[in-house]
């Protein structure tokens, strides 16, 4: 064969990857193979393939790859890096070679300013190359650090993901995670059961029930291969390509003026009577553009992306159908996560309040909810974005502070008429400050009830906070989306001069 015979022949041969008899393994599973999903996640025969000849240097067969496929390509016309491990090919483990490859796809994207997406499917460190395999994960790791706040990153749990290699999902950005197929743990069955004698499998070790609902690890569940790869398509569209740049604006507009009528009567009479915060959000921000991140877990707190007039933002907001919107110690991880990120990438913040306070209680003090929801405050006030806020309905406490108040010098902070400010609930509060009047008569609820609301009238009034200065602007709910969007406008060119220093040290 001369030489374009010979290249042809060795590209055929590294594009059969473990071999068909591997490859339908993986389809009767339920799982695409390596270079099938890298196909439906670029735009068509956009993606450009690199180090498809590498081969380990410790095994004696001929196969290409060393069991992950590396390249660049176009996502919606966009510029991303990306690696998928080939579980055919020595269970996609990381070896020397294979973090090679991938190390240096990730070097490329963070020189050129590109988002980087991992599709996992990997047993974890290959054991037979010892202390190199080890050696292979930490060089990825340093690089999702290096990476990390500069270039988006993005993993998919598409497989197992074993051992020394669950730790680079965690390094990143955003985890989606495939249902069933896709499994995320440090230790595996067999270890577990060796270690401590404790039975389980790779589905209560770390499938989605434990990542996605109790851990959260895993932002995103899908049930398939080709739905994962939709969402990461989808929620790159709200990204920008760096930190350097802004998030792209649409100019195709959605919305329907009617849902703004329609927000005037969502709030039930009763105060203390939940509502889903989701229907406001749906009603504020333009059509079918909400995403939401971590659905399954805190569910106390809503974050997510969606759009205002085209323009992508970050929403985070108390769910009174949880726990009374109330912040507990993942809620507050949770939001405080996802607000550090829509400041690395210059995404404008928007925050709904309705929060009674801090969940109490002995167990969420010994988790540490004073540390936790330090987090919060701290994300908060380390943000240079644009930062906006919505009271809707109770601000009690420490917790109004942490959700962007005015104290934290966000940008603009509206108020509906129904909101409240206050230390504490008008009703806790009664009974401390009028203990002497209740003394007397102490089985009468009518009694408490009107002392309750003598302390929502002289001390919990809106108008006491908008005369301080503390709000803005008191608005009708059927205002909210205009003004939201004139206000981002008139702060988009926020500029905050940053102290110089090598970085905070924010309560971990």
């Amino acid at each position: 064969m001369d030489g374009s015979e010979t290249l042809e022949y060795n590209r055929k041969e590294a594009k059969k990857g473990g071999g068909r008899t591997r490859q339908s393994a993986q389809r009767r599973k339920g799982k695409l193979n390596a270079r099938e999903r890298l196909d439906i996640l670029f735009d068509n025969d956009t993606f450009n393939e690199l180090d498809i000849f590498v081969k380990s240097r410790y095994e004696s067969n001929e196969v290409y790859g060393d069991g992950v496929i590396t390249g660049y390509g176009k996502i919606n016309g966009k510029t991303v890096y990306a690696y998928a491990h080939d579980f055919t090919v020595y269970g996609g483990t990381i070896s020397e070679m294979n973090s090679r490859k991938i190390s240096k796809i990730m070097d490329l994207a963070l020189e050129n300013g590109c988002p980087i997406i991992g599709l996992n499917d990997s047993g974890g460190a290959r054991i037979q190359e010892g202390i190199l395999s080890l050696e292979g994960c930490a060089q990825i790791f340093y690089r999702n650090v290096k990476c990390s706040g500069v270039i988006p990153q993005i993993t998919a749990i598409m497989g197992p993901c074993a051992g020394a290699a669950s730790y680079s999902p965690a390094l990143t950005d955003f985890v989606f995670q495939v249902n069933k197929t896709g499994q995320i743990f440090v230790t595996g069955p067999e270890v577990v059961q060796e270690a401590i004698g404790e039975i389980s499998t790779v589905e209560e070790l770390g499938g989605i029930e434990l990542q996605s609902k109790i851990s959260g690890t895993t932002h995103f569940v899908a049930e398939n291969d080709e739905e994962c790869i939709a969402g990461i398509r989808e929620l790159l569209e709200y990204f920008p390509q760096n930190n350097s740049t802004s998030p792209p604006s649409s100019e195709h507009i959605e919305y329907s003026e009617s849902n703004s009528i329609k927000c005037e009567s969502i709030l039930p009479e009763n105060s203390n009577e939940p509502y889903d915060m989701t229907k406001i959000i749906q009603l504020v921000f333009d059509s079918d553009s909400f995403f939401e991140v971590h659905k399954l877990w805190a569910k106390n707190i809503i974050c997510g992306f969606a759009r205002l007039a085209g323009h992508p933002v970050g929403i985070v907001a108390n769910q009174p159908l949880h726990l009374a919107g109330s912040i507990d110690v993942d809620a507050a991880i949770k939001a405080s996560r996802f607000v550090r990120f829509c400041d690395c990438f210059n995404i404008p913040l928007i925050v709904l309040v309705d929060v009674p306070g801090f969940y109490p209680g002995v167990e969420q003090e010994s988790k540490g909810i004073i540390r936790n929801g330090a987090k919060l405050l701290y994300a908060f006030c380390e943000a240079t974005v644009p930062r906006l806020t919505v009271t809707i309905r109770k601000a009690y406490g420490g917790a109004h502070i942490v959700m962007n108040s005015k104290n934290l010098f966000a940008d603009f902070n509206f108020a509906w008429t129904s909101a409240e400010y206050a230390v504490m609930s008008p009703r806790g509060a009664a009974k401390i400050l009028y203990r002497k009047e209740l003394s007397k008569s102490p089985n009468d609820s009518k009694v408490l009830d009107k002392l309750t609301e003598k302390y929502r009238k002289e001390y919990a009034n809106l108008y006491t906070a908008a005369n301080l200065g503390f709000v803005d602007e008191i608005i009708h709910p059927s205002e909210t989306r205009q003004k939201l969007i004139t206000s981002l406008a008139a702060v988009s060119n926020k500029r905050i001069k940053i102290e110089r220093k090598k970085h905070g040290n924010m309560p971990l």
